[in-house]
């Protein structure tokens, strides 16, 4: 399995699709502001996200800037999640172009 990278501008019509949008950043970036209806994952909860999960869902993982969300789209491929996406330009750019689609505290 495999991901693949996307611009923040592809991913929202795959986001209206039903995608589901992991956010991996820290608990208290996430807690500041994510995208409306992304996940937390960490390695915390990491485990059970893959034993719970539909993985035939697409999957868009966010971070920072979108690097460390390829480490992560790379690891949820691998686990079986069929359809994988990392963000680029992570929640810093998704959040330059769609503000009125990020949720403020939480």
């Amino acid at each position: 399995m495999t991901y693949t990278c996307i611009d923040v501008s592809d991913a929202l019509p795959i986001i209206e699709n039903d995608a589901l949008i992991v956010d991996i950043r820290d608990a208290t970036s996430y807690q500041n502001s994510h995208i409306i209806n992304a996940v937390s994952l960490d390695n915390d909860n990491v485990q059970t996200f893959i034993e719970t999960s539909n993985k035939s869902r697409p999957i868009i993982v966010c971070c920072y800037h979108g690097n460390s969300s390829k480490g992560a789209a790379e690891y949820l491929a691998a686990q079986g999640f069929s359809e994988v996406y990392s963000l680029n330009g992570g929640y810093s750019q998704w959040s330059a172009m769609f503000p009125e689609q990020c949720e403020l505290g939480s």
